[in-house]
């Protein structure tokens, strides 16, 4: 995979991390009643992530895909949710990016219920929270690399690129847990390079 393509996926899971944590500092509830939303159709739904355990961590290829697959299955489910929050508010965007800047604006309302499940997403144990979303990432790299951590100099310059393309994309800086999973992504790549280097002098000295 090239490193433009890693950036994309890193750019993906960062922009889209930052959406539920706007969702519940950025909005302004409606009564369900007002909202003229369709309940079923804008609720998260968690996406089925026990595929994972059952793949080896020696299937670099499968742990990609599925990584790749449940990046896309939420993306596209924020989407949607999105289009339909503009169609019902009587605004038109004329790009995609444009969802991300209009998330940004936090000029738009939300039921009661999406912003309860965005609240748990990003809670400390939820989906985009900070430990989750940066182990994600740190799991793609260690596939792309197929774990192994010299190719972690690359890979980390990709998710800095991929950070950097995010914040644009979003049209302005970043929430703080985006900062703070930057920070804890970071952190792993270093413990990740550390326990390499360990492996490798207890080789030597054998």
């Amino acid at each position: 995979m090239s490193i433009g393509a890693i950036n994309n996926s890193l750019a993906t899971t960062v922009a889209t991390s930052t959406v539920s944590k706007k969702n519940t500092d950025s909005v302004e509830d409606k009564k369900t009643n007002k909202t003229g939303f369709n309940e079923d159709a804008v609720v998260y739904e968690k996406s089925d992530t026990s595929k994972n355990d059952s793949v080896k961590k020696t299937d670099h290829a499968a742990i990609i895909e599925q990584l790749k697959l449940d990046a896309d299955a939420r993306k596209q489910q924020l989407i949607n949710i999105v289009q339909q929050t503009i169609s019902r508010q009587g605004k038109t965007l004329a790009a995609t990016d444009d969802i991300w800047k209009f998330l940004a604006s936090g000029d738009f309302t939300v039921t009661p219920e999406v912003k309860a499940q965005a609240q748990k997403d990003i809670a400390d144990d939820g989906y985009w929270g900070v430990e989750q979303t940066s182990d994600r990432i740190l799991d793609f790299a260690k596939a792309l690399a197929n774990d192994d951590p010299s190719a972690a100099p690359e890979l980390l310059d990709a998710f800095k690129k991929g950070f950097e393309k995010a914040t644009n994309t979003w049209g302005k800086e970043l929430p703080e847990i985006s900062k703070k999973t930057y920070d804890a992504v970071l952190e792993k790549f270093d413990k990740w390079v550390n326990e390499g280097k360990t492996s490798t002098d207890t080789k030597t000295e054998t």
